[in-house]
């Protein structure tokens, strides 16, 4: 894709959903709702999004230590930080993980595939365990919320998932791709990742692990609505919270722009929730992963300070 084809595409992206989000919404209302949140409810939506850094680090310890790269998980929780305050200004998640890959690359020499495996690896946790929720999502909806085109989207990545899953770790399909692992950089990767093929337990217990984070996560999203008035159960949360993570992988806006709070207009309309309350929940989740990278930003102006 040309720079010219991805930067067309973020804007058509970008001014649809924000032409749907002025269609549905009254600025006035919603700044109204936004001006009268409750912060006891928001520094509690903060509060898990900070505090589930250093599991999700420890995990990140765990893998890299399991292929030969040791570091502390106070260096490791810095580039957490770091990885997050990157990801606001460049497209979604992934300009965050890049910086994560890089950050370690550069610490331990010779290290960059098995920093890159270990950080694509994560992802494919974070997707396994986002599947995880979705099938209980599905499981909690059916029947209880009318959000049944919503359904059919998170059993498709459910399908997509599993299909992926057999695709990263099959010797035979990967040996279709031998010509692509000539490549070096992609076969360090590929061989880091593939690697854990035996290393069962450890990817169970951090499979685990990630369930449980996510899981934990996703209450930050129930306590932004609460803040702004959404009288909801965390129950439907946890139909749309997996959901909401694949949204923040849209790489078409940078850190999910305008399509996230269309979403949660789209999806909380469906419970009932009316436009201006579900557009605040949306942005106000928003302003809560923006503080979430404050310390990575801080941390970044300080070291450009000294040096």
């Amino acid at each position: 894709m040309t720079r010219a084809v991805r930067v067309g595409a973020t804007l058509v992206v970008t001014g649809l959903c924000t032409a749907y989000i002025l269609w549905k919404i009254d600025l006035r209302k919603t700044g109204h709702v936004l001006a009268h949140a409750h912060v006891g409810w928001f520094l509690a939506a903060v509060a898990i999004m900070v505090l589930s850094v250093w599991p999700m680090a420890w995990r990140w310890q765990r893998l890299l230590a399991a292929r030969g790269v040791h570091d502390s998980l106070a260096r490791l929780v810095r580039t957490y930080f770091v990885g997050y305050a990157a990801g606001q200004v460049l497209p979604t998640a992934l300009g965050g993980d890049a910086s994560r890959i890089y950050e370690t690359a550069r610490r331990h020499e010779g290290a960059g595939g098995a920093a890159a495996g270990t950080v694509l690896l994560e992802r494919a946790l974070g997707g396994a365990a986002t599947l995880t929720l979705a099938i209980a999502g599905f499981a909690l909806a059916v029947g209880h919320y009318s959000v049944g085109g919503y359904l059919w989207v998170e059993l498709a990545f459910v399908v997509a998932t599993l299909a992926l899953s057999v695709i990263l770790f099959s010797r035979r399909i990967a040996s279709r791709f031998e010509p692509l692992l000539r490549i070096r950089i992609l076969r360090d990767v590929y061989t880091a990742m593939h690697s854990f093929r035996n290393d069962a337990g450890l990817l169970v217990s951090m499979f685990g692990l990630t369930l449980a984070v996510q899981a934990v996560r996703v209450l930050a999203i129930w306590c932004s609505g609460k803040a702004v008035g959404v009288d909801l159960s965390p129950r439907p949360y946890y139909v749309m919270g997996p959901l909401l993570f694949l949204v923040a992988l849209v790489p078409f806006t940078v850190n999910g722009l305008a399509v996230r709070e269309s979403f949660f207009v789209s999806f909380l309309g469906a419970l009932g929730v009316a436009a201006d309350p579900a557009f605040a929940t949306g942005f106000l989740f928003f302003v809560v992963t923006v503080a979430l990278a404050l310390p990575g930003a801080a941390i970044v102006a300080t070291e450009a300070l000294r040096r």
